[in-house]
């Protein structure tokens, strides 16, 4: 099992890495729309460019798992999965169920089914394409239906089997995705603690595209917090009553020690565990993971290197945000995105007027660069974890393979 979770990771390394140039689109944009020198409308055509990438990722993580874990890396594999993420996503949207009308639609159930285009979603259409394109790519049909044997039935195999887990998801996601914001809920009284305990649910939660469910909780007005709104509402906020000094921002303000910081020392830490011959291959895929993280707070190829590959490193690594949100929440220590906790967010944050102490995020990610360096190097070393770039493990050896890495001369 864990062996078949390490594949899905490196079939990952495909889609996460045009993220990157997301990350690299919008920091442009955004950098450009905050000064006067340049017609806003490049940047706008750059931050839409980006958010193109970002916004349709769950169906970039099914077209890349499908192909990864595909015997021969079949490209009828990757539109199965294409084919099959957009049958789910456009079954399980609030009209079309409402149309179906299976399941009552209420406010709640219109956010899940809102939140269904996730990347859980993606990786499991991905698996059941590439599952599919393995076990019947090489059928063959009756001759007056030889048109449809081998590689091209797999498309139409997919399409009912996710006609199936379509019907699964629009009883089981609504329930899922309630619960969450329930647990949410109950949580928001707990002030300091409620918002370390937000924070690992918050990556804990990631894997399965249920973080949506939590941060409507917590960031939006779903139940009155708005950290997001009121934060960049400002002086506003505080004089309408909904905003205070120190209180809001909570529950973002430690994500920028963990995503400026935390995650870059964890990827010198893998860097650092990889064998001497392998750190060249290992640092050009770590690299641009580290820049989006640090910029722009996207987050995703730093941790799907690990995330599927590595459970446990994943759970350290969701046990140390929430200790980060706790700390900053406890000294109220402030600042707030409205994109991620990347630098650009952090700049342009530290002048608002419910920023507090926003420098002392600096300090406390300095900190949690040397914390995630060291526990990550000391789990990679006492458990042997297999990650790509290290001796035994073939399924990176095989992505290396995939993608050759030229020699410098």
């Amino acid at each position: 099992m864990l062996n078949y979770f390490r594949r899905i990771g490196v079939a990952l390394f495909v889609p996460v890495a045009v993220l990157p140039a997301a990350a690299l689109l919008l920091g442009i944009g955004n950098w450009l729309s905050s000064t006067n020198y340049i017609s806003s409308s490049i940047a706008t055509l750059l931050t839409s460019t980006g958010l193109v990438i970002l916004e349709n990722m769950a169906a970039l993580f099914a077209i890349g798992v499908g192909y990864g874990l595909s015997k021969d890396k079949n490209g009828s594999a990757a539109l199965s999965a294409f084919v099959g993420f957009l049958i789910v996503t456009n079954l399980c949207s609030t009209d079309s169920v409402s149309l179906i009308g299976f399941i009552n639609i209420d406010n709640s159930t219109t956010l899940a089914f809102n939140n269904i285009n996730n990347q859980f979603v993606g990786i499991v259409i991905g698996i059941i394409a590439a599952e599919t394109y393995n076990r019947f790519h090489n059928v063959e049909l009756h001759n007056s239906l030889a048109f449809f044997s081998g590689n091209r039935l797999v498309p139409i195999i997919t399409t009912f089997i996710c006609l199936l887990i379509s019907l699964v998801f629009m009883y089981l996601w609504p329930i899922l995705f309630t619960g969450l914001i329930t647990f949410g809920e109950n949580i928001i009284r707990m002030d300091s603690v409620g918002a370390g305990i937000y924070a690992f649910f918050n990556r804990l939660l990631i894997p399965f595209g249920l973080q949506h469910a939590l941060n409507a909780v917590f960031w939006f007005d779903l139940v009155g917090i708005n950290d997001i709104g009121n934060f960049w509402a400002g002086q506003a906020a505080i004089d309408a009553g909904t905003a205070q000094l120190g209180t809001t921002g909570r529950y973002m303000a430690g994500f920028f020690p963990i995503m400026m910081f935390g995650l870059p020392g964890a990827a010198l830490a893998i860097y650092h565990s990889a064998p001497h011959e392998n750190r060249n291959k290992v640092a050009s895929l770590l690299m641009s993971g580290v820049f989006a993280s640090f910029f722009m707070g996207i987050t995703e190829p730093i941790e799907f290197t690990f995330m599927f590959a590595a459970p446990l490193l994943y759970f350290a690594h969701a046990l140390l945000t929430g200790l980060a949100v706790f700390i900053a929440s406890s000294m109220q220590w402030i600042a707030g995105f409205g994109f991620s906790a990347g630098l650009f967010d952090f700049l342009l944050s530290s002048d608002t007027a419910l920023a507090n102490k926003p420098y002392m995020l600096i300090l406390l990610g300095l900190l949690f660069f040397i914390v995630y360096y060291t526990i990550f190097r000391t789990l990679i070393s006492f458990f042997d974890i297999q990650l790509f770039g290290q001796e035994n493990s073939t399924n990176q050896d095989a992505l290396f393979e995939d993608n050759p890495i030229p020699t410098r001369t």
